[in-house]
């Protein structure tokens, strides 16, 4: 893989996970907004709705930077347990499970997403938005992170260790700090 193309893909997922912290921010004002606001007897017309578009688009354009940062949950019970091409073999296995289900989920978010453009879906709400809009963030994060399996799924394949794989611990100090930072 060229460098340009790693660049592109490293900045991708960031630049994902920033947008992800944008909704997260957009959330906060949003309820502090109508919490605020109540008692004051200020409105937000479709605050609710406004929430869970960006709750929708936090979650799912967090993903590919959560995978590949190493912080998306795994259960590791089993594939740590084992070692050497063993190790390799079942890491392969679960990317490709992964890849697979990410993909079908893609395809479905996507195909959604363009109907509701094709169609001209609008909210039901009190605010009528094109749903296509709020979809992009569910149907792109899912995109994105079916990037970030390929690409990890072919990282793995030429024999390198996976890249969202932490280095074990080896002393009690970097077993809390991994412990804290994972907020376990």
């Amino acid at each position: 893989m060229s460098v340009m193309m790693r660049v592109f893909l490293d900045r991708l997922y960031l630049y994902a996970g920033y947008a992800a912290g944008v909704f997260l921010l957009a959330i906060f004002v949003l309820m502090m907004g109508l919490s605020a606001g109540r008692p004051l007897g200020i409105n937000i017309p479709a605050g609710d709705d406004l929430v869970s578009w960006c709750m929708a688009a936090t979650s799912f354009l967090g993903l590919a930077h959560t995978f590949r940062s190493g912080d998306m949950i795994r259960v590791g019970l089993l594939i740590d347990r084992l070692s050497g091409r063993t190790r390799h073999i079942v890491e392969l296995v679960a990317l490709v499970v992964g890849t697979f289900f990410v993909g079908f989920f893609a395809w479905y978010a996507s195909r959604l997403t363009y109907e509701s453009f094709i169609f001209h879906d609008i909210a039901q709400g009190v605010l009528p938005v094109p749903l296509w809009i709020p979809q992009l963030g569910y149907s792109g994060g899912l995109v994105i992170l079916l990037i970030a399996f390929v690409d990890e799924l072919i990282h793995v394949l030429r024999g390198n260790p996976p890249r969202y794989e932490k280095p074990k611990p080896t002393t009690a100090e970097e077993a809390i700090e991994q412990a804290i930072q994972s907020a376990v």
